[in-house]
C-alpha cells in the first residue's frame, strides 16, 4: 500500500509536514465511506507513530499534533489505541532497544489522548507495568484468570418451579389474567422482570411459560406478540427458537402427536420473524430423505396397482393375492408417524403465511404437501380469500348470492386480488402448488373457471390498448397454464362432477379449438403420468370402461349409457381412447356406442372430437390393409362413428374439417372417407353407384322430391344436423377450400399419391375422392345462401387458370351460382314488370339468362385452345355445363310415385285403430303438407323446365359453328362435354345423354344425331379401360340412356318417323347411280336405321368380349360393370347374347380362385343375363333381312350394317381408327339378313339352289362375268367422284397406297383361288338359271335402294370399295372355271346369322376354318381353334409391306376377317388336292388383264368425275356424299353376297366345335403353319381390298365345298343352325 505520510513532510516537518498531516486527517475523518476513512486513519497514525519509533520524529512533536487530530472522530482514541497495540507487538519482538524506548516514551506522551482502560485493554501486561500502569503485571493476570472464569464458567442458580412455585404462580397468574382492559403487554413485561429479580426465577423457564399460555389464549395474538418480541430483547436471539424446537423434540416420539396449538404458536412467531424458518426446519422430523423416500414408494405402488389392473389374474391366484393385500393393509394402518413439517405447514396456511409456507413447499417434491388433504383444505381456503373481491365483483353469476368470506385478521396474510392483474401475483402461484389437488374443494374450481369466463369475455373484447394487450396476453398464457396444470387433473380427481364439466366447458368453449385440444393433449398423454393418483385413476378408469364395454349390447343401452356418462365427467379422455380402440376393432359396436353416448356434459363430446382426431392421426397406424388394396377396416369404422356422433350430437366440427384440409394439403386422400361418412349422415346427401333408376329419377326433381324419393335411408330431422356443418364451415372458411383441395386431389391421387400403390386402391382412392367432392358440392350447393354461395366461389375462369381445378369440378362448383343468379335476376325482372303473359315470362327468362351467362361465355374461352372453338361455341359450351337434369325434364312418374305413397301413408293411418287420435291428426297433416309441398313443386319445375326449352330454341342456331367438318364438331363435342361429364356423376351420366337427344329433337343445325350415336357406341374399349369402378358406372348408366333412346326408335316405325324422320340428324346424301345425275337431301330410312342399330349390338359385343379377353383386371372389371348397366337395354340379340354368355361363364372359371371379386361380378351379370334371355330375340327380328340381291353390298364397303352404310368417318376419331372394323361388321351384318331369307327358300327342297351361300350363288358363267365388269366401272367412276368431293380431303393421302398394294393383293387372291377350283366339277343348269335371276333382281334393286352416308368419305376408303368389286370379278371367273369343271355345291345354311366377335361358326364353316387356317391363315391361328377365342391375336400392320395401309388400331375386325377368310379355306383344303402349276399360270394372266382392264376404267371415270365434281361441290360442305354404299348394295347384287358363307353364328353348337378341333389338329401340319404365315401376312396389307378378297374366296371355297359334298350335308347343316337360331 502506498505511504500516506510523505518523506517530505517528516523532514520539513514544522514547515508544512504538520498542516499537511492535519488536513489529511481532516479530509479522511470526512470521508463518507465509513469503513474506508476508518482504514485510511488507522493507516496514517501508524505511519507517523512508525517515524516516532524509527528516531525520525520526536515523541513531543507526535504527541502535539496527535492532539490536534484526535478531535477529528469520536473513535479516534480507539483507532489510537489499536495503533499502539500493533506497535507494542512489533517493538517487543525487535532486538533493537533504543526503538523499544521510543515507543514508551511515545505512548507516555499520548496517555492524555488515550484513557487507562482502553490501552489496559489492548497493551500487553509487561508494556503497561512499563508504562506505570499497572503495578505488577502478574498480578494482574491472575486477577483477569479469575473474572473469566466467574463470568463464563460459573452457572447462576436460578429458582425452579418446584422449589419456588410462589414466584412462578404469580407469573402464571399475571399472564392469565383477563386482558381485555387497559393491560398491555409492557406493563405486563415490567411485572415479570420484577418477579424475576424478587423470586430470582430462570428467565428461560418464565419464556417457556409465556409460550404454553400463548398456546393456551391463542386470541390473544395482539398481547403476546409483543411480549414475546419485548421479552426477546433480554434473551440470546436463538433462545426462543431452541425452546421451541425443544417443545417440538418432545413429541417426536412414535406415540406422541404434536399439538395444533403448538403449530399455530411457532407458524405466528415465524410470520413476525421472531424466529427464522431454517433454525426452526432442522428440529422438526421427518427428515427431508425420508419425505422424498416415500414420494418414490407412493409412484413404485401407484404403477404396481396399474400392474394389476392390467393384469390377467388366473382365479387360483387371485386367493393368495388377496390374502397378501389383507396383511398389507394390516401394516399400513399402523399409524405413521406424525409430519411436523406438514403440520406447521398446515399452520402458516391458515394464518395466512404464503412466503413461509411457499419456501416449506418447495423443499418438498412437487404436489407432495398438497397430496395431503389438510394442507390443500387449507390452501384451497387461502385462495378463496384472496380472490374473494374479484369473484364478487366478475364471476358471481345472475341470480346467484353465494356465501361471502371474511378476510383474514392478520395484516401480513396476501393481498386480497381486485383485479386480473393481481391474480398474477399469488393466485396463479398458489393454485400452481395445488396442482390437481383442487379436487378437494370443487367450490373454489368452479369459482376458478368463472374467473376464467369473466377474463375470456374482457380478452375477447376489443378497444384496450397495447399495453394492455399484451398484459391480457400473459394473463391469457397463465390462464391456459392454470387450466392444463390445475384444472383439468383436478377434474379427473373429482367424483364424477357433470355440474364441474359443464362449469369447466363454458371457459373452455371461449378458446379457439386449437387451444382445447392442444390441453386435452397434455391431458390425455402427459398429465396422467404425473401423479401417483392420477396414475391409479387411469388404471381404474380403463378397467371400468373395460366393464362397462364387455357388457354393452343393443338392449341394454341405457344403463350402460348412465355408466359411460359417470366415467366420462373425470377422465373423458381415457374412456374414449378406450372406447375407439374397440371401435376399431368391433364395428358393430358403433350403433350401441352412439346410442349410449347421450348422457355426456359438452366438453366431454369435444373431448370426444379430440380423440377421434388424434385416432384418426395415429401414425403408427397403417391405412391400408395388408394387400394393399383396399383401407383399412380401422379407418372405415372410425369414419362411420365419426358420420353418426357428429350427426346425433352437438360436437364442434371445425377440428376435424380443418384435420381433413391438412391431410389433403399434405397429398394424403385417405381420410376423405371421414368428410364422406360426416356429410352423408349430417346433411343426408348420399353418394352411391348402386341407385335405382326411380331414385335417379328422383333426384332429378327438386329438394322435396330428392329427399322423399332420391336416397335409400328416409332421411329425416338433417335440418339442425346439416345447419351445423354449414355453420363450421363458413366461419372457419373451409367450404371453398376443401372443394378446390379435393378438385386438385383427384389427380393427385393418380400422378402423386398413387406411385407405388396398387392400381385397385389408386382407383379407389380416386372414386372416395371424388364421390367426396360431389357429394360436398351438392351439400353446399343445397344449403348455402345464394349470397353465401356467390360470395366464395369464384369465377370459373379463376377457378380452372388460378386454382387450376378440373374443368369439369369447376363446373359443378359453378352450377348452382348461376342458377341462384338466373333465378334472382328473373325474380327482379318480373317484379319490376307485372307483366303476367306467359310469352312476357319466358322473354325475362331469357333477358335474365343472357345477363348472367355473358360473363360465362366470356371467360369459358380462356379453358380452351382458340381452334376449339371453331366448331362449338362458347355458349354452347357454357349452356351444356351450367345446365342439369332439373332443367331439363320434369321426372313426373316420380312425383306421381311420391304422392301415391303419402295417400297410402294416410289410409294406413286412418285405418290403424291402436294410434291416439292427436297422433293421427299430426301425422295426417305432415302427410298433406308434403303432399302439397310436392305437388307445388312439380309445377314449379314444369314452368321452369319450359322456360329453359325456350331459351335452348333461340340459342340453338348458334351453338355449333363446325366451321371444319361435322366430324370434328362431334369430336369435340364428345371430348370435351359428353365424356368428362357422363362420369362425372349418375345424374350427370343421364343428363348427358337426356341432353344428346335434346340437341337431336331441337333440329340443331350441324349436329349429326346418327354420328354421334355412332361415336358413343363404336368403340368402347379405351373409355371402358381408363375409367375407375365408379365412372364405369356411370359411364353403364350413360350407355344405357344412350341405348334406351335408339331402343326406342328401333322399336316402333310411327317413333322413328314422328322423332327422326325428317330431323337434320338423320339426313344423308343420296347420289343415284346410273339413272339419275341430281342431288337431293335424304334422310335415313327406318329399316336402315335398324341395320344401324344391330351394327351397334355387334360393336358392343365386340369391345366386351375384347376387353373380357384381356385378362387385365381393370378392364374385366369396368366392362362387367358397364354391362351390368345396360341389361335392360343390351343384348337384345340371341346371337350377341350367347357369346357374351360364353364369354362371362370363362371369366367365371378362370377367376373363381384368382380374383373372387372379379367371380362375384361375373357371376352376378352370369345370372342377370340368364333371366334376360327369354326376352331376347333372332336377328331376323331385330332387323329386318332384304332378299339376297337387294342386300348383296361388296363386303368391305360397308360401314354401316345392312343397307345403312355408315361411312367409315363414323367410327371414334377421324383418324381412320375404325375404317377396317366399321367396314367388317357391316358385311357381316349383311350376311346374316341375307342368310335368314336363303333359308326360307331352301325350306322346299334341299336341291343343291345356292341362294344361302354366296348371294350370288348360282352358275358363275362368263356373261356374268362381263355384266360385273360394266357395273364395276360404272359404280368405280361413281366412287372416284365422290373422292374429289373436298370433305373427302383428310383422308385422300391412303390413295397412293392403296393403288400400289392392290395388284399384289389381287395376284394372291387370284393365286389361291385358282388353287382351290381346280379340283371343282361344272354347277347344275338349275343353279345357273338361278344365278342370271337373281343378277336381273339386283339390277333393278340397284336403282331403288337409297344408302345413307353421314359424313365426308375418305377416299382411301373409296379405293376400298372399288378393289373388292373388282376382286369379285377375278372370284367370278375362277367360279366359272370350276362351274365348267362339273360338281355341285351343297349350301351351307348352318352359318346364317349375324358375325359376332370371337363366337363360334356354324359346323361347314369350322371345318373349312380349321383346314384353311393350317394352309393359309394367320401364324397365331391357334386361337381360331379353341371353342369361344375365335380372335386371334394378330400383328398390327402386314410385314409383307412397308407401305401397307393403316390397320384400324382396334384390329379386332380385321383379326374377325381373316378368320373368317381362313375357315372358309380349311374347308376347301381338306376336301381336294392342290391344283397343277399350269393351271395356276393360266389364271395369273388373266388376273393381269383384269386389272389392265381395270386402269383403263379408271382412267374414264375420272374425267367423268371432273365434269361432275362442281355439281357434287355445293353438297358436300354440309351434307356428305353418300352413295357409295348404295354402291356396294348394287355391287353386291351382281357379284353376289359374299357373306352368308362367311358369318360365324355365335349360337351355333360348341358339340361340334370340338370336333372339327380334333380334325383340324390332325390336319395341320409345319409346311401349311408356313403357307398359312405368307398368306396372313398377305391378307393384313391392306384392309379394305383383302377383306373383299376373302369373301370371295370363301365363296368359291365354299361352293366346291357344296359341289363334293353332296345334297345330304346341306341338310344337316340347315337343321343345325336353325336350331341354334
Amino acid at each position: 500500500m502506498a505511504a500516506l505520510l510523505p518523506a517530505e513532510w517528516i523532514k520539513n516537518w514544522e514547515k508544512g509536514g504538520k498542516s499537511e498531516f492535519v488536513q489529511l486527517c481532516r479530509a479522511l475523518s470526512e470521508n463518507k465511506n465509513h469503513d474506508v476513512g476508518f482504514r485510511d486513519i488507522q493507516q496514517a497514525l501508524y505511519e507517523l507513530a512508525y517515524h516516532v519509533v524509527r528516531g525520525n520524529l520526536k515523541h513531543d512533536q507526535a504527541s502535539n499534533v496527535l492532539g490536534d487530530v484526535i478531535e477529528f472522530r469520536e473513535d479516534m482514541p480507539s483507532i489510537l489505541a489499536d495503533v499502539f497495540c500493533i506497535l507494542d507487538i512489533e517493538t517487543s519482538c525487535l532486538e533493537e532497544k533504543n526503538k523499544r524506548d521510543h515507543f514508551t516514551q511515545l505512548v507516555l506522551a499520548c496517555l492524555y489522548l488515550v484513557s487507562d482502560t482502553v490501552l489496559k485493554e489492548r497493551l500487553d501486561p509487561e508494556t503497561l507495568e512499563s508504562l506505570g500502569l499497572i503495578k505488577q503485571s502478574q498480578q494482574f493476570n491472575q486477577k483477569s484468570v479469575k473474572i473469566k472464569t466467574k463470568l463464563f464458567y460459573k452457572q447462576q442458580k436460578f429458582n425452579l418451579l418446584r422449589e419456588e412455585n410462589e414466584g412462578y404462580a404469580k407469573l402464571i397468574a399475571e399472564l392469565g389474567q383477563d386482558l381485555s382492559g387497559n393491560i398491555t403487554s409492557d406493563l405486563i413485561l415490567e411485572n415479570i422482570k420484577s418477579l424475576i429479580g424478587c423470586f430470582n426465577l430462570d428467565p428461560n423457564r418464565v419464556l417457556d411459560i409465556i409460550l404454553e399460555v400463548y398456546e393456551c389464549r391463542p386470541e390473544y395474538d395482539d398481547f403476546f406478540v409483543p411480549l414475546i418480541e419485548s421479552y426477546m430483547y433480554m434473551c440470546e436471539p436463538q433462545t426462543l427458537c431452541h425452546i421451541l424446537g425443544f417443545k417440538f423434540k418432545f413429541y417426536q416420539d412414535p406415540s406422541g402427536e404434536t399439538p395444533s396449538s403448538l403449530y399455530r404458536v411457532a407458524a405466528v412467531l415465524l410470520q413476525h420473524n421472531l424466529i427464522d424458518l431454517e433454525d426452526l426446519y432442522v428440529h422438526l422430523l421427518p427428515g427431508d430423505n425420508a419425505i422424498i423416500e416415500e414420494h418414490k414408494r407412493e409412484i413404485v405402488e401407484a404403477k404396481q396397482i396399474v400392474r394389476k389392473l392390467t393384469m390377467v389374474v388366473l382365479s387360483s391366484e387371485k386367493t393368495e393375492e388377496k390374502e397378501k393385500e389383507k396383511e398389507k393393509e394390516e401394516e399400513k394402518t399402523e399409524k405413521p408417524p406424525d409430519n411436523q413439517k406438514l403440520g406447521l405447514l398446515e399452520a402458516l396456511l391458515k394464518i395466512g403465511d404464503w412466503q413461509h409456507a411457499q419456501s416449506i413447499m418447495d423443499q418438498m417434491p412437487p404436489f407432495y404437501s398438497t397430496s395431503h388433504r389438510a394442507i390443500a383444505v387449507a390452501l384451497c381456503q387461502l385462495v378463496h380469500v384472496t380472490v374473494e373481491p374479484l369473484y364478487r365483483r366478475v364471476g358471481v353469476p345472475k341470480g346467484a348470492k353465494g356465501s361471502p368470506i371474511s378476510s383474514l385478521p392478520n395484516k401480513r396474510a396476501p393481498k386480497q386480488a381486485e383485479s386480473f392483474e393481481e391474480l398474477k401475483k399469488e393466485v396463479f402461484n398458489m393454485l400452481c402448488y395445488l396442482g390437481p389437488h383442487l379436487s378437494h374443494d370443487p367450490i373454489l374450481f368452479a369459482k376458478v373457471v368463472r374467473l376464467g369466463k369473466a377474463f375470456m369475455k374482457e380478452f375477447q373484447s376489443d378497444g384496450s390498448k397495447q399495453e394492455d394487450k399484451e398484459k391480457m396476453e400473459t394473463l391469457f398464457s397463465c390462464l391456459l397454464s392454470i387450466t392444463d396444470q390445475v384444472l383439468l387433473p383436478s377434474l379427473s380427481l373429482m367424483d364424477c362432477n357433470a355440474c364441474m364439466s359443464e362449469e369447466l366447458w363454458g371457459m373452455f368453449k371461449t378458446f379457439p379449438y386449437q387451444y382445447r385440444y392442444r390441453l386435452y393433449g397434455q391431458w390425455k398423454n402427459e398429465t396422467y403420468n404425473s401423479h401417483p393418483l392420477l396414475v391409479k385413476v387411469k388404471a381404474q378408469t380403463i378397467d371400468r370402461a373395460k366393464y362397462i364395454m364387455k357388457r354393452l349390447t343393443k338392449e341394454n343401452v341405457k344403463p350402460s349409457g348412465r355408466q359411460i356418462g359417470k366415467l366420462s365427467h373425470s377422465n373423458p379422455t381415457i374412456l374414449f381412447d378406450y372406447i375407439l380402440s374397440q371401435i376399431q376393432k368391433y364395428d358393430n359396436l358403433i350403433t350401441p356406442v352412439v346410442d349410449s353416448l347421450k348422457y355426456l356434459t359438452s366438453l366431454n363430446y369435444d373431448v370426444l372430437a379430440y380423440c377421434i382426431i388424434e385416432a384418426l392421426a395415429n401414425p403408427e397406424k397403417e391405412r391400408m390393409k395388408h394387400d394393399d388394396t383396399t383401407i383399412s377396416s380401422w379407418l372405415q369404422s372410425l369414419a362411420s362413428f365419426c358420420g353418426a356422433v357428429f350427426r346425433k350430437y352437438p360436437i364442434e366440427l371445425a377440428g376435424l374439417l380443418q384435420y381433413v384440409a391438412n391431410q389433403l394439403k399434405a397429398g394424403k386422400s385417405f381420410d376423405l372417407l371421414i368428410l364422406k361418412e360426416v356429410v352423408q349422415k349430417m346433411a343426408g346427401i348420399e353418394i352411391t353407384e348402386e341407385m335405382t333408376m326411380e331414385q335417379l329419377e328422383a333426384m332429378t326433381g327438386g329438394e322435396q322430391l330428392k329427399a322423399e324419393g332420391g336416397y335409400f335411408g328416409q332421411i329425416r330431422n338433417t335440418k339442425k344436423s346439416s345447419q351445423r356443418l354449414k355453420d363450421a364451415l363458413l366461419d372457419h372458411d373451409l367450404a371453398l377450400p376443401l372443394c378446390l383441395l379435393m378438385a386438385q386431389q383427384r389427380n393427385g391421387v393418380v400422378f402423386q399419391e398413387g406411385g407405388e400403390k396398387h392400381l385397385k386402391l389408386v382407383g379407389k382412392l380416386y372414386d372416395q375422392c371424388h364421390d367426396t367432392l360431389v357429394q360436398f358440392g351438392g351439400f353446399l350447393a343445397s344449403n348455402l345462401s345464394t349470397e353465401d354461395y356467390i360470395k366464395r366461389v369464384p369465377s370459373i375462369d379463376v377457378l380452372c387458370n388460378e386454382f387450376h381445378t378440373p374443368h369439369d369440378a369447376a363446373f359443378f362448383l359453378s352450377r348452382p351460382m348461376y342458377a341462384h343468379h338466373i333465378s334472382s335476376k328473373y325474380d327482379e325482372l318480373k317484379k319490376a314488370e307485372k307483366g303476367n303473359k306467359q310469352q312476357h315470362k319466358v322473354h325475362k327468362y331469357i333477358t335474365s339468362c343472357e345477363l348472367v351467362m355473358a360473363p360465362v361465355h366470356e371467360a369459358v374461352i380462356s379453358l380452351h385452345l382458340p381452334k376449339v372453338w371453331d366448331d362449338i361455341s362458347p355458349q354452347f359450351y357454357a349452356t351444356f355445363w351450367s345446365l342439369t337434369m332439373y332443367d331439363l325434364a320434369v321426372p313426373h312418374s316420380s312425383y306421381d310415385r311420391e304422392v301415391n305413397k303419402l295417400k297410402v301413408q294416410m289410409k294406413a293411418i286412418d285405418d290403424n285403430q291402436e294410434m291416439p287420435p292427436n297422433k293421427k291428426k299430426k301425422e295426417k297433416e305432415r302427410c298433406t303438407a308434403l303432399q302439397d309441398k310436392l305437388l307445388e313443386e312439380e309445377k314449379k319445375q314444369l314452368e321452369h323446365v319450359q322456360r329453359v326449352l325456350q331459351r335452348l330454341k333461340l340459342e340453338k342456331d348458334n351453338w355449333l359453328l363446325a366451321k371444319s367438318t361435322k366430324n370434328e364438331t362431334i369430336t369435340k363435342f364428345l371430348q370435351l362435354c359428353i365424356f368428362p361429364r357422363c362420369i362425372f356423376s349418375a345424374i350427370d351420366a343421364v343428363y348427358c345423354a337426356h341432353f344428346v337427344e335434346l340437341v337431336h329433337q331441337q333440329k340443331t343445325p350441324n349436329f349429326s344425331t346418327l354420328l354421334c350415336y355412332d361415336r358413343v357406341f363404336s368403340d368402347i374399349i379405351y373409355t371402358v379401360a381408363s375409367c375407375t369402378e365408379n365412372e364405369a358406372s356411370r359411364y353403364g348408366r350413360f350407355l344405357c340412356c344412350m341405348l334406351e333412346t335408339v331402343t326406342r326408335w328401333h322399336s316402333d316405325r310411327v317413333i322413328y318417323e314422328k322423332e327422326c324422320g325428317n330431323y337434320p340428324g338423320f339426313l344423308t346424301i343420296l347420289r343415284a347411280t346410273g339413272f339419275d345425275g341430281g342431288n337431293k337431301a335424304d334422310q335415313l330410312d327406318y329399316e336402315n336405321f335398324r341395320h344401324v342399330v344391330h351394327k351397334w349390338h355387334y360393336k358392343l359385343t365386340k369391345a366386351s368380349v375384347h376387353c373380357l379377353e384381356t385378362g387385365e383386371y381393370t378392364h374385366i372389371r369396368n366392362i362387367l360393370i358397364v354391362l351390368t348397366k345396360i341389361l335392360p337395354w343390351y343384348p337384345k340379340v340371341l346371337n350377341l347374347g350367347q357369346a357374351l354368355e360364353r364369354r362371362v361363364h370363362k371369366i367365371c372359371q378362370e377367376e373363381k380362385e384368382k380374383r373372387p371379386d372379379l367371380y362375384a361380378l361375373a357371376m352376378g351379370y352370369s345370372g342377370q343375363l340368364k333371366s334376360r334371355k327369354p326376352f331376347m330375340i333372332p336377328e331376323n327380328e331385330f332387323h329386318h333381312k332384304d332378299p339376297p340381291a337387294r342386300n348383296a353390298v361388296p363386303a368391305t364397303v360397308q360401314n354401316g350394317p345392312g343397307g345403312a352404310g355408315m361411312p367409315t368417318s363414323l367410327t371414334i376419331n377421324t383418324v381412320r381408327l375404325e375404317e377396317g372394323t366399321a367396314e367388317e361388321t357391316a358385311d357381316k351384318l349383311k350376311e346374316k339378313s341375307q342368310g335368314v331369307v336363303k333359308v326360307i327358300n331352301k325350306t322346299v327342297n334341299a336341291t343343291p339352289k345356292v341362294t344361302t351361300s354366296n348371294g350370288n350363288s348360282a352358275s358363275n358363267s362368263k356373261i356374268i362375268k362381263e355384266k360385273d365388269d360394266k357395273e364395276k366401272s360404272g359404280k368405280e367412276k361413281d366412287k372416284e367422284k365422290k373422292d374429289k368431293t373436298p370433305a373427302a380431303t383428310p383422308e385422300m393421302k391412303a390413295l397412293g397406297k392403296d393403288g400400289k398394294e392392290k395388284p399384289k393383293e389381287e395376284r394372291a387372291n387370284k393365286d389361291e383361288k385358282a388353287r382351290e377350283i381346280k379340283e371343282k366339277t361344272p354347277k347344275s343348269d338349275k343353279e345357273k338359271e338361278k344365278v342370271k335371276k337373281e343378277e336381273k333382281a339386283s339390277k333393278e334393286e340397284k336403282s331403288k335402294t337409297v344408302v345413307t352416308i353421314i359424313e365426308s368419305k375418305s377416299s382411301a376408303e373409296k379405293e376400298r370399295e372399288k378393289e373388292p368389286s373388282r376382286e369379285r370379278d377375278l372370284a367370278k371367273e375362277m367360279k366359272s372355271k370350276e362351274n365348267a369343271k362339273g360338281g355341285e355345291k351343297v349350301p351351307v345354311a348352318g352359318s346364317l346369322k349375324s358375325p359376332v366377335p370371337r363366337s363360334e361358326t356354324s359346323e361347314s364353316e369350322r371345318e373349312q376354318k380349321r383346314r384353311k387356317v393350317d394352309t393359309h391363315s394367320s401364324p397365331s391361328h391357334s386361337s381360331t381353334v379353341k371353342g369361344t377365342a375365335v380372335l386371334p391375336k394378330v400383328p398390327l400392320v402386314s410385314e409383307n409391306y412397308s407401305s401397307s395401309r393403316v390397320i384400324s388400331v382396334h384390329f379386332l375386325q380385321d383379326n374377325l376377317n381373316e378368320l373368317k377368310d381362313s375357315s372358309a379355306k380349311h374347308y376347301i383344303n381338306h376336301t381336294t388336292p392342290t391344283l397343277s402349276k399350269s393351271k395356276e399360270r393360266e389364271v395369273e394372266k388373266k388376273d393381269l388383264d383384269k386389272s389392265r382392264e381395270r386402269s383403263r376404267e379408271r382412267e374414264k371415270k375420272d374425267e367423268k368425275d371432273r365434269k361432275e365434281r362442281k355439281r357434287d361441290h355445293s353438297n358436300s360442305d354440309r351434307e356428305v356424299p353418300q352413295d357409295s354404299t348404295k354402291r356396294r348394295k348394287e355391287e353386291n347384287g351382281t357379284t353376289g353376297s359374299s357373306k352368308h358363307s362367311k358369318s360365324e353364328s355365335p349360337s351355333d353348337s360348341p358339340r361340334l366345335n370340338e370336333k372339327e378341333k380334333e380334325k383340324n389338329k390332325s390336319k395341320s401340319s409345319g409346311k401349311e403353319k408356313g403357307d398359312s404365315i405368307k398368306a396372313e401376312k398377305m391378307e393384313k396389307s391392306s384392309s379394305g381390298s383383302k377383306k373383299e378378297s376373302r369373301h370371295d374366296k370363301e365363296k368359291a371355297e365354299k361352293k366346291e365345298k357344296r359341289d363334293s359334298t353332296g345334297g345330304k350335308e346341306e341338310k344337316k347343316h340347315h337343321k343345325s343352325s336353325d336350331k341354334h337360331r
